[in-house]
């Protein structure tokens, strides 16, 4: 099993540590609920290094991409990031990440830690025919998410760069902690503002420790992968594995909108066909009305208990106090507001469709 370069610190630490996407992972460090509500109230620090890098360089890069991602590659410019997936042939998805322009023509994928060969491998399939330059970077760089409503404010004091200067979904290459060409970018999964800082491994613990002395005054905690899970569920994204696979289809996984059938990627025919014609089954997202939680596999039944779908994530939210789940119903009950029934323990209970996200973040 693969580790983190800040393997030994998290056990130093006292993380409870799990296996996860080949990794050994921090799954929590105190309890989910407290890591979940320091994320939504002040800031915490995530070491996301299992995620995997690729750079994408030359001529070629902005036609390999637009063939192989699902957005508009073509309106990123440098600085600026964009969500995507990966389209395959049969109507699935290979993999969902967020692409970054560097440069003119220099890209980052960042990819998903469990999917790292077999996007590596998909990539340089489709790039037969581009040639453009491809470097998996995924074993010589570190990621730590710094998430939270406090999270830009206590970070500033590590760099003269401006970081409220930065929109959602934007990066910059700049000295950081005393450290050169760190990418700080304002990307995230969990809803509640922040940055996420990409830096070369044998920096990472300076970082760290830069990061947990700024933040100090502010109530900064190192957060797992568990509170990582029910703060993206509240938002109503997307978990690989979960929501989506490689025999998901991206529309009815509510995809659309990052969904841009013009520009001729892989299979844009046919998801663009579903894109305007609709699907036979949709993600939505739920509340239970009984008490119970909802979780990963249950079935989503009528009245009568027969199976109608399935659930994909479920949690009882902390922000929410409600026990919350996603799932893929039929099109006609996935109206907001329709009555839908889960299955929990030989029990039907009772659940309502409701409009995502769960949350809202208030800054």
């Amino acid at each position: 099993m693969k580790k983190t370069e800040l393997n030994e610190l998290h056990h130093a630490l006292g993380a409870k540590m799990v296996a996860f996407g080949g990794f050994e992972m921090p799954v929590s460090y105190s309890s989910i609920k407290e890591e979940h509500h320091c994320v939504r109230e002040k800031l915490g620090v995530f070491d996301v290094s299992h995620m995997g890098e690729f750079f994408v360089e030359g001529p070629a890069a902005l036609d390999l991409l637009q063939h192989a991602c699902s957005n508009d590659i073509a309106k990123l410019v440098p600085g600026k990031a964009q969500y995507n997936y990966l389209p395959n042939r049969e109507g699935g998805i290979v993999d969902d990440l967020i692409v970054y322009q560097l440069e003119e023509d220099k890209y980052l994928l960042v990819v998903n830690a469990s999917n790292i060969d077999k996007d590596w491998a998909w990539i340089n399939g489709l790039n037969a025919s581009f040639n453009a330059q491809l470097t998996n970077a995924s074993e010589d760089y570190s990621l730590l998410a710094v998430q939270g409503p406090k999270a830009l404010e206590a970070m500033q004091a590590l760099t003269d760069f401006d970081l409220a200067s930065l929109p959602f979904y934007a990066h910059t290459t700049t000295s950081f902690a005393g450290l050169d060409n760190i990418i700080v970018a304002t990307t995230g999964y969990t809803g509640s503002g922040g940055v996420e800082i990409y830096c070369r491994n044998n920096d990472v613990a300076q970082l760290w420790k830069a990061i947990f002395d700024a933040g100090e005054v502010f109530g900064i905690q190192p957060i797992g992968l568990a509170a990582r899970d029910t703060l993206r569920l509240e938002m109503g994204y997307c978990l690989y594995g979960n929501e989506i696979n490689d025999n998901s289809s991206p529309i009815a996984a509510g995809l659309g909108w990052v969904t841009r059938p013009k520009t001729g990627f892989v299979n844009a025919e046919s998801i663009g066909q579903q894109k305007e014609n609709g699907t036979k089954n949709k993600l939505v997202g739920f509340e239970l009305i009984d008490r119970g939680i909802p979780r990963t596999g249950h079935d989503i039944v009528t009245e009568n208990g027969d199976i109608i779908g399935r659930v994909t994530s479920g949690t009882q939210s902390p922000s929410l106090n409600k026990a919350i789940g996603l799932g893929y119903v039929p099109v006609e009950k996935a109206t907001e507001g329709s009555t839908i029934h889960i299955k929990v323990r030989n029990k039907i209970l009772a659940a309502k469709v409701v409009k995502l996200p769960f949350y809202t973040f208030q800054k």
